[in-house]
């Protein structure tokens, strides 16, 4: 499988000297909110002029868009048929990898991969956005493997095989949380034990807590609201709904689902 991704963002708006950047799933707040203004409304008759095309591999990841650069993640098989079977998992081989382009120009700037081998169900490649925040960018991979990259260099800060250290199997779906950074702490769903969410200090990788228990951790992406006078770090996976502390991961409440 073969993904063409093209950068067309810039021919939506009136000029203007550079637009808003989108440095995560959903944008800067997570809310699916672009406050740009001059926004066309309607595509030309012809479509969008393309600026620049870059050839990757295969995927279901969004880019996130930072500081003039463009992040992506994606799957390049080395062995294997992708086979989209939704209830059984498919076996491949190959390396993920974490993709950086100029977003004026396209250029690839830089490019960090690691072997990967898939068990999980629509295979085609990772599902995270990438995360960028404080001149780095996190990604997790389909399996479960967590990175902290210099958003600049590319270069490995910090790294986790998720399923080897908190001993779980990948969802049948695959790792699907995008990870969330909130104040000094990455927010990421695992599963397992006592460790459906999992807060990691964002410089070192260093667990802070961990909290909840349930077979998988759900496709949810952890999510921050402000209610009842408090921050409340939603947690949606299978069996229940819950709101944890942010700072501490102590359960507020949980609502049960079945």
């Amino acid at each position: 499988m073969r993904r063409v991704f093209a950068v067309l963002a810039v021919t939506l708006l009136a000029p203007i000297a550079r637009a808003e950047d989108w440095p995560q799933w959903m944008g800067p707040e997570r809310d699916d909110q672009w406050t740009e203004s001059g926004i066309l409304d309607a595509f030309p008759t012809d479509g969008p002029k393309v600026l620049w095309r870059a050839p990757v591999a295969g995927g279901y990841s969004g880019p996130a868009v930072a500081d003039g650069r463009v992040y992506l993640t994606d799957f390049a098989l080395e062995a294997g048929e992708v086979k989209n079977d939704p209830g059984g998992r498919v076996e491949l081989k190959g390396q993920e990898r974490v993709l950086c382009f100029d977003a004026a120009t396209g250029a690839p700037l830089w490019k960090y991969s690691y072997p990967c081998e898939y068990k999980i169900s629509y295979p085609a490649g990772p599902r995270a956005t990438p995360t960028v925040a404080g001149g780095k960018v996190y990604t997790l991979g389909a399996e479960g493997h967590l990175t902290c990259l210099d958003a600049a260099t590319g270069e490995l800060v910090w790294e986790k095989e998720l399923k080897q250290e908190y001993k779980i199997e990948s969802p049948i779906w695959g790792f699907c949380g995008h990870p969330l950074v909130d104040g000094q702490k990455l927010i990421c769903l695992v599963g397992g034990e006592g460790s459906v969410a999992v807060a990691f200090n964002k410089d070192t990788g260093e667990e802070i807590w961990r909290a909840l228990s349930a077979p998988e951790p759900g496709y949810c992406p952890p999510t921050i609201i402000e209610a009842g006078h408090a921050r409340q770090l939603l947690i949606w996976h299978a069996k229940e709904l819950n709101s944890l502390d942010p700072e501490t991961g102590a359960v507020y409440w949980s609502q049960p689902l079945e």
